[in-house]
This record gives structure tokens, sequence and C-alpha cells, in this order.
């Protein structure tokens, strides 16, 4: 059992790394030129500072899951060395992936947020719709976004994953023996 969950995480790590990959390459590269009155204007993800934001996010979350994959051979072989020491290798990859899936899931909620801004536009801060004119900007934005909020969601598995494997570690019977004192 303990092989197939190893399987299971591993591959759920190579599919966020090839979400979170793709959202920052969808937002890195996308822009759109359009002429505008005779003027040349562009849309570029370094116009809103949140898709910015989301590609530093998302490289280095990818690159966090791509370590840990890599490192996953050194973890099975620490675990028959000593147990004290694999409980806090255990308990430092559940607090670094909780870390992970907060800060990727932020992440693309502050450019979901950010996004829609430029969808709808505002009046009171006379922010004009980009939709209207750079549509094909506003269409792979929001496809990145899709895929960063699924590989969000396959990182709250391997998150749950890892508590799992931690907690596991803790026999119940010294939890009903501290319970009792």
């Amino acid at each position: 059992m303990e092989f197939s969950i190893q399987k299971a995480e591993a591959f759920l790590r190579l599919c966020a790394i090839l979400l979170l990959v793709l959202t920052a390459c969808l937002v890195g590269f996308d822009s759109q030129t359009k002429v505008i009155f005779y003027v040349e204007k562009k849309a570029s993800f370094k116009d809103l500072r949140a898709l910015i934001g989301l590609v530093y996010i998302t490289s280095l979350a990818a690159a966090y899951n791509l370590v840990q994959l890599s490192c996953y051979s050194f973890s099975t072989r620490c675990k028959g060395s000593s147990l004290q020491s694999y409980k806090y290798l255990a308990w430092l990859r559940y607090v670094l992936d909780q870390a992970a899936v907060y800060v990727v899931f932020a992440g693309n909620f502050a450019a979901f947020e950010h996004s829609l801004l430029v969808v709808t536009g505002e009046e009171n801060f006379q922010w004009m719709k980009w939709c209207n004119k750079y549509t094909r900007f506003c269409f792979q934005i929001g496809g990145s976004l899709l895929c960063g909020f699924v590989a969000s969601l396959i990182m709250v598995f391997i998150a749950s994953i890892s508590a799992f494997n931690l907690f596991r570690l803790f026999s119940p019977k010294k939890f009903l023996l501290l319970k009792a004192t």
C-alpha cells in the first residue's frame, strides 16, 4: 500500500509540475498588439502586477515540486535509518506542501481578481475594459488561470498525502496514553 501511495504522490507531483509550468508559460508569453487610433498599443502580462506575481509563484512552486520529486529516493532511504529523523523530514514536507498550496492558491486568486477588473473595468478609477480590445490576450489569461486552479487542486491532494504520511508515523496508543494522564 505504501508503494502505491508513493506512486500516486509522484504522479500528482508530475501533473502539478506540468500544469504550473503551463500556467507560467501561458501568462509569461502572453501579449497582444492592436492599433487604436493610429497608435500601436500592446497588452502584456507585465501591465498587471498580479500576473507578474503569478509567473513567479507558479515557477517557484513547479521548482519546489520538482525538487520534492527528485528527493523521493532520499526520503525512502532515510526512513530505514532513524524513525526520529524521518519524523522531522515528514514534518518539513508537510509544512512546505501546505505553504506551497496556500501560496499558489493565493497567487491564482489575486491574478483572477485583478483580471476580473480588467474584464469589467472600473469607472470610478477610470480603468477601461481591456477584453473588448484584446480578446486573445484575455482568453489566454483565462486559460492559464484555469490551469493554475487545477494545479492548486492537485497540490491539495499532494498536501493531504503528505499529511497522511506524517500522521501515520504516530501510534494511536501513544495518543491514548497521553489522553489518560
